[in-house]
């Protein structure tokens, strides 16, 4: 049995056009399952009954796949679930066409390794973005991460007691602010000097000297 299945974003946009080529595609109306939830939720009744109703030998049918999942690694890690249960997946619109239904496909199976590897270009893809802006704000002084929510009067007490000697344990006490908080936001303390001055163009310890030379006495005559 052939089972569509169709969905949009925001209950303002129209289901018609999947609906429509799912009809058109033979898929009977009543077998059909709708759902007007964004892909980012995990709360779509549509599709919880679509893959709870079918059963071996079964084939869903979508108009095109990113209608199954969030993002291409999801929907494969579905397409690969239903395959386990004998569930097949079709899809009528996309550049690549997927028929999971026939395992001795080899075309159909070229469009899942596709898909695949699309979904690893994706997530390569993503970490490297990340990577990148974090680098970017990182040189150009900006903290990166979620706003702090600290208040900045505290964060100045807590700095006004590392000064004058407290513990971390008592700042934490004192100023109310989480240890990690601290961490986070508090300057490092500076290094302290072990020296008068530095040598120039080195700020580390002093270079060693070599010990003097032992000579033997020198022997004169009795």
């Amino acid at each position: 049995m052939e089972l569509g299945y169709a969905r949009v974003s925001t209950a303002k946009q129209d289901l018609e056009r999947q609906i429509d080529a799912l009809r058109v595609a033979g898929v009977a109306p009543e077998r059909i399952y709708l759902d007007k939830k964004s892909g980012a939720t995990t709360n779509r009744p549509g599709l919880q009954a679509v893959l709870g109703y079918a059963r071996d030998g079964d084939v869903i049918v979508v108009h095109t796949l990113d209608r199954l999942g969030r993002t291409v690694r999801d929907t494969l890690n579905l397409i690969h679930e239903l395959s386990e249960r004998g569930v097949g997946v079709r899809n009528l619109a996309d550049p690549i066409r997927v028929d999971s239904a026939n395992p001795g496909d080899p075309m159909g199976q070229l469009a899942v390794v596709l898909l695949a590897l699309f979904a690893q270009m994706e997530r390569t893809y993503t970490v490297e973005r990340a990577a990148h802006a974090r680098a970017v704000a990182t040189a150009k002084g900006r903290r990166i991460g979620r706003p702090s929510v600290v208040d900045p009067d505290k964060l100045a007490y807590a700095a006004h007691l590392r000064e004058t000697g407290h513990t971390i344990g008592e700042i934490v006490t004192k100023s109310g602010i989480a240890r990690t908080s601290l961490y986070r936001h508090l300057p490092p303390r500076p290094a302290e000097q072990l020296t008068v001055a530095a040598p120039a163009g080195d700020d580390a310890s002093p270079p060693a000297t070599s010990p003097p030379a032992l000579t033997a006495p020198a022997l004169t005559a009795p």
